[in-house]
């Protein structure tokens, strides 16, 4: 018999005696309290796990240090052994490894989603309200049997992930960016915003980094789409990464940026600190809302701003959305060379449409083939991320930002990803040279970074 129904089965009370005397009819009180609806089943399973934990918390010692994980879980363990055999209940060892695991999970860790976030092949964790929550997958989205207590009980959870953040989650702030110790990515939206209850979504990172040699043999791209980013980046090309979203642009602009030289001073700014560099000489900023009277707002243009002030060799944004765009192409053109940020758009045509419009955001009036010059003048390669309908995320091309023809700005690709149709439910294809030199080579050897003609899909002869 399962711990549930032992303690259900306990816990029933004897059946009650039918009426013997008193008013009876079709309307008398007893028949309306025959009629009325049952009353819900009494989750006896929660109930011990609520008393557990509440009991175990209030003897736990107020000064316990938590961040002795080893030592604050035995004293846990202890706790609960000495408190659930005073229960009187026969548990099975299954049933009490399971309760105690959840326990632990609510006293030290993020409750219910805590053994999704301990999952490696899950990628996004979507909890939309108590009892729905959702998990991708291997680029699938499907349903867990995971919930909630409550409303009140997914807050308690949001409350423990933005506290140690200095963030805040209230109906004056119903939503924000926040980040795990790990540096997973998670965004809330309580109520009034969200009609069905608080909603959190966590893009986890893998803890282990994905290394290159996987990313090739994944079809994520090619060893010759490899040795041409990392030439690209030695050479100090501007670069913006662009796609949709979860397509891996973090993921992306990571791998780039291993590629920096030790020796460079590198600054990083983003809304949510996400970014790996495994550099010693990396500075990380992070924007900063405002504070409950509305002041003390530290923006990303405002971030980009101060960066020229120190010193960088490279300037790396997070991710491009509003008026710091014209910030970051003006460093770009002004000695930041080989600076990177990603931007949401589905084609390379469209994150040149997405900047223009961005700089245009930051009130400065200046005409369409200023912001267009600026932008011929300040990029080099973009990047293009897809996630298929197969789940897996692939670069699909990438581009060479050749300059202005009239009001015009003109782009070459250099690989594009060839489609070769499905197999077992998995596209296939490659990304491929497409036949042509870039411009920005002549940069590149300038730098004395030399690229064999095949990587470009050329005959070798010909330059010989």
């Amino acid at each position: 018999m399962s711990l549930l129904k032992r303690i259900e089965k306990s816990g029933q009370a004897p059946p009650t005696p039918p009426p013997t005397g008193g008013p009876t009819g079709p309307n008398s009180p007893e028949d309306l309290r025959r009629r009325q609806a049952p009353a819900p089943p009494r989750d006896a399973y929660a109930d011990l796990k609520t008393r557990l934990q509440q009991k175990i918390v209030a003897e736990l010692d107020p000064k316990l240090d938590l961040s002795k994980t080893d030592h604050v879980r035995k004293t846990i363990e202890e706790l609960f052994n000495t408190l659930l055999g005073l229960e009187d209940i026969v548990v099975a060892r299954a049933e009490r490894l399971r309760l105690f695991d959840e326990i632990l999970s609510e006293i030290l860790g993020y409750g219910p989603i805590q053994k999704l976030l301990n999952d490696d092949t899950i990628t996004e964790i979507m909890v939309n309200g108590p009892r729905n929550v959702f998990i991708e997958r291997r680029g699938k989205i499907e349903k867990v049997p995971v919930v909630f207590e409550s409303d009140q009980h997914v807050m308690r959870i949001i409350d423990r992930i933005v506290s140690p953040l200095g963030r805040r989650v209230d109906e004056g702030s119903p939503y924000v960016d926040a980040r795990l110790p790990d540096g997973s990515r998670v965004n809330i939206v309580i109520p009034p915003l969200a009609l069905i209850g608080p909603t959190i979504t966590i893009r986890k990172f893998s803890r282990i980094p994905f290394t290159l040699e996987e990313l090739v043999k994944n079809g994520t791209f090619t060893s010759e789409y490899v040795e041409f980013v990392k030439a690209a980046v030695s050479g100090k090309l501007n670069v913006i990464i662009s796609g949709g979203t979860g397509t891996g642009k973090t993921t992306q602009l990571n791998i780039l940026s291993s590629f920096i030289p030790d020796g460079e001073r590198i600054i990083t700014i983003e809304n949510a600190a996400e970014l790996q560099l495994r550099q010693e000489h990396v500075i990380t900023l992070e924007s900063r809302p405002p504070n409950i009277e509305g002041k003390g707002e530290v923006s990303m243009r405002d971030l980009v701003v101060n960066a020229l002030r120190m010193r960088p060799d490279r300037i790396i944004v997070g991710e491009v959305r509003s008026s710091e765009a014209l910030d970051m192409l003006q460093a770009m053109n002004t000695g930041h060379e080989g600076s990177m940020s990603t931007v949401h758009a589905n084609t390379p045509r469209d994150a040149l449409h997405r900047l223009e419009t961005m700089v245009l955001m930051s009130g400065i009036e200046l005409p369409l083939k200023a912001i267009r010059e600026q932008i011929a003048s300040a990029l080099d390669v973009i990047i293009q991320i897809e996630r298929m309908r197969d789940g897996q995320r692939r670069v699909v091309a990438v581009t060479e930002v050749q300059g202005m023809e009239g009001d015009v700005l003109v782009t070459q690709e250099v690989f594009k990803f060839e489609n070769a149709g499905m197999q077992d439910g998995r596209i296939m294809g490659k990304l491929k040279p497409t036949g042509i030199r870039p411009k920005f080579m002549e940069k590149l050897e300038a730098a004395s970074i030399f690229l064999s003609p095949q990587i470009f899909g050329l005959d070798k002869r010909f330059f010989q």
